[in-house]
C-alpha cells in the first residue's frame, strides 16, 4: 500500500480497540515468567553449549600471540575460537568496528576469544587459561583534548546556514554564548546481549535479543559470507534495548562462530563488565549555543554546534537536529564536528540527537529567558513557530507545542513558581521548578506484516517487528482487530521472526507507528479478498463484532474466509507527504525538585509531561512509555555519566554497580497528558510515536529546577552535588 495522500475515515477512527487502555496482551506470560528470552530457549535445540567471551585488555594495538594450549586442554572445553581460526568475516553496514578483534585491537573490551565449553563454569574456568600477550599503541581519549582537530563528518547535511547569523548576532541587543556538556552513557538494559546459534548444513538459526530483525540478519549473513536466505533470526521478547540492541553484536557472530567450530548449538550471554566497552554507548558531547533576541523576546539569530567523537567510520551524536526546527529565528547556523577517538563505538541511544541536544538548548532558552526579564514559558511561546524555520514554505502537519506548554504550566501550577532563584526553603530544602520543550521528529519508514483468518475466526498477526518492552504484541493486535472487526482476545500476534514479513523494528520512536500501518495495509488487502470472495465491492463489506455484512446477508468471518482461511500480506510505503510536511512529536516537561542546602542532595518531588504526538494507540501502554522515559530523563540530568579513564582508554565503571541509574527511590509521581491530536500526514492510523519524546527535554527541565531551587547554574551533566556546593546559599535554617 503506498501512502500518498493524507488519510480520510477509515475502520481505525471507529476506536472501538484501537485508542482503548488496553492491558499488554503479552503481560501474563512476562509476569508469570513463560515469555521466553533468548537465553532461555533451552529446548528448540539439543546439546547446547555456553560461550564465554573474552575481551581486550587495551584499547589499542594488536595481538602479538595467543596461547590457548592450557584453555583447549580444561574440563568441558570443546572449542577457542579467536581471529586466527574464525575464518574470513566480513563486516556489516551498521558496525564501526569489527566484532572479532584480532591481529589489531580497536578499542577496550573489543571480543578477541570465544571459550566453548560443556558448562557456563567451564567456559568461564578456561577462559582465565589464555595467554595473550599484546603490543599497545598510543590513541586519542579525551573529547576535550581532540576538539580543535575535529572536522566535518561525512553525513548528510553536517552544517546549516539561513540568513546571515554571522552579521545578525553581535547587533542583537540581548544574547547568549555558552557551552554545555554531555557525557558518554550507557543503555544498562536490563537483559544483556544474548544469542543462541544453531547450525543445520549451512543454514543458520539464531534466537537473538535484537531491536531490528532485518538490519541484523542481513549484516550477519555479511560478517560470515552467508546468503541471506541462509540465515534466520527469531527474537520474541527483548528485555530492553534503547538502540544498544539495533544492530549486531559480538555475542551473535561468536554464538555463531562457537557452534559451527564445536559442532554443536552454542549460547551467549555478554558478561555485564563487558557491556559498556563491547556494546555500543552514547557519544559525549561538547556543545556551543549562541542565541540573539530583539528585547521584547524575539529569537533573531541562533546557532547550535556540537563537537562528538567516534571509531573511524562513525558518526557523530547529532545534537544540533531538534534546533534546526524548534524555534523561529530568521538567522541561523548549525554545524556538527566529529573527532576520532580510540573509545568503545558510539551509536543511537534512546533519542540520539534530541536527547543530549535538548539537554543543552533547553538549559540555553531559560538563561536567555533569564536575560530577557521573560517566564520561560512564554519565552518559548513567544518564538513558536508552524512552519520549517529552514524552509519557511513547508509547513509542520500538527504542531501543538504551545498547546503542551500552556496546559503543562496550568496543570502543574507553574504560576507558583519565583521567578527569582533560591526564594522557596522548606526546612533543609531549597525547592524549585524547571520546565523544558521536548521534540522529536516522526519518522515514516516500510513495514510489511501478513494477517490471516482461520475457519474459526482466529486473526493472526505475522511480522519480524519486535517487541523491547514498548506493547508491539498489543498494538499490533488492536490494529487487527479494528480493521477486522473482533476482539482482541480473538487475535494471535506472532512477532520477532525473519521468516515472517520485514516491518520498521523497534527504534527510533518509529516503530508502533508504522508497524501498526504494516497490519493496516495487510487488513485492507484481506478484506478485500474476502469482500470478493462473497460476490462484494470491498466498500460494501462490513466487518463488525466477529461478523462479515454484506448488504442482507451476514456470515460470521470464519464462515467467510471458509475451511482453508485466508490470509492479506501487505506493507505501507509512504510517498512525498514527508517533504510536503515536517512531521514532529511536541511535549512540555515540569519538573520539581529539592535540593538539600547543607548537601547538595537533589530530590526530584514531582514531574509532569503533556505530549502531543498523533493519535495515541494505546494510552496504557504508551504513558508506560512515557513514564519510563521520564525516568532515564532524571538519569541523565542527575548521576548516568560512564567516566573515562583518559590514560588508558575505557569506560572505569562498566557496570550496575559503577555506573549509577535511577532506582524506585530516586523517582516520585510522575503524570503524563496526552493531548488529542491525529495527523492525517503521518500514515492511516494517523499515530506517530511517543517512546523517545517522553525523555527528549526532560534533563534540561531537571537542570533548570535546581537552578531555580539554588541559584547555582550547572552547564555540564551530570548535575552533581559536587558542582553546587561551592556554590550553595548559606545552610543556616530560617527561624
Amino acid at each position: 500500500m503506498k501512502f500518498e495522500t493524507p488519510a480520510s475515515t477509515n475502520p481505525i477512527d471507529q476506536l472501538k480497540v484501537v485508542g482503548q487502555p488496553l492491558d499488554r496482551i503479552d503481560g501474563p506470560l512476562k509476569t508469570s515468567g513463560l515469555a521466553r528470552y533468548a537465553y532461555e530457549q533451552h529446548d528448540v535445540v539439543a546439546r547446547q553449549a555456553y560461550g564465554y567471551i573474552v575481551g581486550s585488555s587495551i584499547p589499542k594495538g594488536r595481538i602479538a600471540a595467543m596461547d590457548t594450549r592450557a584453555a583447549l586442554a580444561a574440563p568441558g572445553v570443546l572449542a577457542v575460537v579467536n581471529a586466527q581460526n574464525a575464518g574470513k568475516l566480513g563486516k556489516g553496514k551498521f558496525n564501526s568496528a569489527r566484532l572479532l578483534g584480532g591481529p589489531g585491537i580497536d578499542h577496550y573490551h573489543q571480543a578477541v576469544a570465544l571459550v566453548v565449553a560443556e558448562t557456563f563454569e567451564q567456559a568461564r574456568a578456561a577462559a582465565q587459561l589464555l595467554k595473550i600477550d599484546y603490543v599497545s599503541t598510543p590513541g586519542a581519549f579525551d573529547l576535550a583534548a581532540s576538539r580543535a582537530s575535529a572536522t566535518v563528518p561525512a553525513v548528510p547535511n553536517p552544517e546549516s546556514v539561513v540568513g546571515n547569523f554571522a552579521g545578525e548576532f553581535p547587533a542583537a541587543p540581548v544574547q547568549l554564548d555558552a557551552t554545555y556538556t554531555t557525557p558518554d552513557q550507557s543503555h544498562s538494559m536490563m537483559e544483556p546481549f544474548a544469542s543462541l546459534a544453531a547450525w543445520e548444513g549451512d543454514r543458520l538459526t539464531v534466537w537473538i535479543s535484537n531491536q531490528m530483525i532485518a538490519w541484523t540478519a542481513a549484516d550477519l549473513a555479511t560478517t560470515l559470507g552467508l546468503a541471506p536466505d541462509k540465515v534466520r533470526l527469531v527474537s520474541p521478547y527483548i528485555g530492553g534495548g534503547f538502540g544498544g540492541k539495533l544492530f549486531l553484536r559480538a555475542d551473535t557472530v561468536l554464538a555463531a562462530l562457537g557452534a559451527r567450530a564445536a559442532n554443536r548449538p552454542v549460547k551467549v550471554a555478554m558478561q555485564r563488565p563487558l557491556m559498556a566497552n563491547n556494546g555500543t554507548h552514547r557519544p559525549a558531547t561538547i556543545q556551543r549555543i549562541r542565541i540573539g533576541a530583539a528585547q521584547d523576546g524575539r529569537i533573531s539569530a541562533i546557532a547550535h554546534e556540537s563537537w562528538s567523537g567516534n571509531l573511524a567510520g562513525g558518526k557523530p551524536e547529532n545534537a544540533i537536529a531538534q534546533t534546526r526546527l524548534l524555534y523561529a529565528g530568521a538567522h541561523r547556523y548549525t554545524a556538527l564536528r566529529l573527532s576520532p577517538l580510540d573509545l568503545p563505538e558510539g551509536n543511537a541511544m534512546r533519542a540520539p540527537g534530541e536527547a543530549p541536544g535538548l539537554m543543552a538548548l533547553e538549559i540555553a532558552m531559560d538563561e536567555m529567558a533569564e536575560k530577557l526579564g521573560m517566564d520561560p514559558v512564554e519565552f518559548r511561546v513567544i518564538n513558536d513557530t508552524q512552519t520549517d524555520p529552514e524552509k519557511p514554505g513547508r509547513p509542520f502537519s500538527q504542531r501543538q507545542l504551545v498547546e503542551c506548554l500552556r496546559l503543562g504550566a496550568e496543570r502543574f501550577g507553574w504560576s507558583q513558581r519565583s521567578p527569582t532563584p533560591a526564594q522557596r526553603r522548606e526546612g533543609r530544602w531549597l525547592v524549585g521548578m524547571g520546565m523544558a520543550a521536548g521534540f522529536r521528529n516522526n519518522q515514516l519508514t516500510k513495514s510489511g506484516a501478513r494477517v490471516r483468518v482461520d475457519s474459526k475466526g482466529l486473526v493472526i498477526v505475522e511480522s519480524d517487528m519486535t517487541d523491547i518492552g514498548t506493547g508491539s504484541y498489543t498494538i499490533m493486535g488492536q490494529t487487527a482487530a479494528e480493521m477486522m472487526g473482533v476482539t482482541l482476545r480473538q487475535v494471535e500476534v506472532r512477532l520477532g521472526d525473519s521468516s515472517y514479513p520485514v516491518s520498521a523494528g523497534s527504534g527510533g520512536q518509529w516503530g508502533a507507528n508504522n508497524a501498526t500501518s504494516g497490519v493496516y495495509a495487510a487488513c485492507v488487502k484481506l478484506r478485500e479478498a474476502i469482500a470478493q470472495k462473497l460476490g462484494v465491492a470491498p466498500a460494501d463489506a462490513v466487518f463488525s463484532d466477529g461478523m462479515v455484512r454484506t448488504g442482507a446477508k451476514t456470515v460470521t468471518l470464519g464462515e467467510a474466509v471458509g475451511e482453508a482461511g485466508m490470509a492479506g500480506e501487505d506493507s505501507i510505503e509512504y510517498g512525498n507527504l514527508g517533504k510536503q510536511y515536517q512531521q514532529s512529536t511536541f511535549a512540555g516537561h515540569f519538573v520539581e525538585v529539592g535540593v538539600a542546602v547543607d548537601t547538595g542532595e537533589i530530590r526530584v518531588r514531582r514531574m509532569l509531561a503533556v505530549c502531543a504526538a498523533g493519535r495515541i494507540l494505546n494510552p496504557k501502554t504508551a504513558r508506560s512509555q512515557v513514564i519510563g522515559a521520564m525516568t532515564m530523563g532524571v538519569g541523565a540530568a542527575l548521576m548516568e555519566e560512564l567516566a573515562v579513564d583518559k590514560r588508558r582508554g575505557f569506560f572505569v565503571n562498566h557496570d550496575l554497580a559503577g555506573y549509577e541509574v535511577p532506582v524506585h527511590a530516586d523517582i516520585p509521581h510522575q503524570e503524563v497528558i496526552f493531548l488529542q491530536e491525529t495527523d492525517p500526514v503521518s500514515s492511516p492510523m494517523k499515530a506517530k510515536g511517543v517512546g523517545e519524546l517522553g525523555l527528549c527535554g526532560v534533563a534540561a527541565a531537571l537542570a533548570n529546577a535546581v537552578y531555580n531551587a539554588t541559584g547555582v547554574r550547572v552547564r555540564d551533566y551530570p548535575v552533581t552535588l559536587d558542582k553546587l556546593l561551592a556554590h550553595m546559599p548559606p545552610a543556616s535554617y530560617p527561624a
